[in-house]
């Protein structure tokens, strides 16, 4: 088996946190795993038990320099890509790497990896860490069947974080709904309606960053002389965030990081997602213990109109949280 094992996933939250689950595959317990992941996304392997070791790079080719020394200090055995640009490949050709796994798709995957493995993920046939884990499988020559691991979060102890916005632990809910638009997103007025039933009873913390503007700006208007709702748009550090998400009630999000993060600090997690084939929850859904899933009732689609995410009644939602342990009821 490998001694030193590269694992590379340069992209979001979401995907990040389906992939770097699959390290804790009984056949990688030997090995020396380093990680590969995107700018800024430092606070998930800090924040993941047991902590991973990693070297974050930008997406762009400026980094090309960085990875290929980082490639001449570590000498990974095995280099698998689950998502990587096509510099990441030639870098670890010209290092020579012995085993370069990674997805048949793109010109430079032909090009540059040595194992390379056919995935139809936008069929959306499985879960997204499932085709991880079938990757990882392949590139190590495993046949035998095993669960994917899901990733474990522990958030930072902030309790200044709380005390400083006024909010009390367990007795708030996380609303996030802005998101990357790679996905339907429930319509604003839903996030309102649901507002509205659950701030008598509960503090409302709305979260996102100034790119969740769009999606924010009208919920933040309807509540603005409302102070049950406290708007902590782009006021969170990442491990901020972590551990406001760790001591909520509950977090209402649709297809984006947010939604992961919560369900890996086993926070309860209602999630709002699309039917469309490459953004369903089959492929794309939150993994944890108290995760549940909203869906408008048609079938798998290849597309759909927007609207079609209001068949996902608020009514639904609020029963939901009412069912949840120690709840409103």
């Amino acid at each position: 088996m490998a001694k030193r094992v590269l694992l590379i996933r340069l992209d979001k939250i979401g995907d990040l946190i389906c992939t770097l689950c699959v390290d804790q595959v009984s056949f990688l317990k030997d090995a020396d795993v380093h990680w590969t992941i995107a700018q800024g996304l430092a606070f998930v392997p800090q924040n993941a038990d047991p902590i991973r070791k990693f070297i974050q790079l930008k997406k762009d080719r400026s980094s090309l320099a960085e990875f290929r020394k980082f490639l001449k200090m570590l000498k990974p055995d095995v280099a698998v890509s689950f998502q990587a640009p096509w510099w990441i490949h030639f870098a670890l050709w010209i290092e020579k790497v012995p085993v370069r796994a990674g997805v048949l798709s793109q010109w430079h995957s032909f090009l540059f990896l040595n194992k390379g493995l056919r995935q139809k993920r936008s069929r959306a046939e499985m879960h997204e860490s499932e085709y991880n884990l079938q990757l990882l499988k392949y590139a190590f020559d495993v046949q035998e069947d095993m669960a994917c691991p899901e990733l474990k979060l522990k958030a930072p102890r902030l309790p200044q974080v709380l005390e400083k916005y006024g909010i009390s632990p367990q007795r708030f809910i996380v609303v996030h709904p802005g998101m990357a638009g790679s996905a339907l997103n429930w319509p604003e007025s839903s996030y309102i309606e649901f507002i509205k039933k659950v701030f008598p009873k509960y503090q409302i913390v709305l979260t996102g960053t100034a790119a969740d503007e769009s999606w924010l700006r009208n919920i933040k208007e309807a509540f603005k002389h409302e102070p049950r709702v406290i708007v902590l748009q782009g006021l969170l550090s990442a491990k901020e965030l972590l551990a406001v998400l760790a001591n909520s009630f509950a977090v209402i999000a649709p297809s984006t990081g947010v939604a992961h993060l919560a369900a890996s600090l086993n926070t309860p997690v209602l999630s709002l997602y699309s039917p469309i084939r490459v953004q369903h929850p089959r492929r794309w859904a939150p993994r944890g213990l108290n995760v549940k899933v909203f869906l408008p009732t048609a079938e798998t689609m290849e597309e759909a109109p927007m609207e079609i995410m209001k068949e996902i009644s608020v009514e639904q939602v609020w029963q939901a949280l009412l069912a949840l342990p120690e709840s409103l009821a």
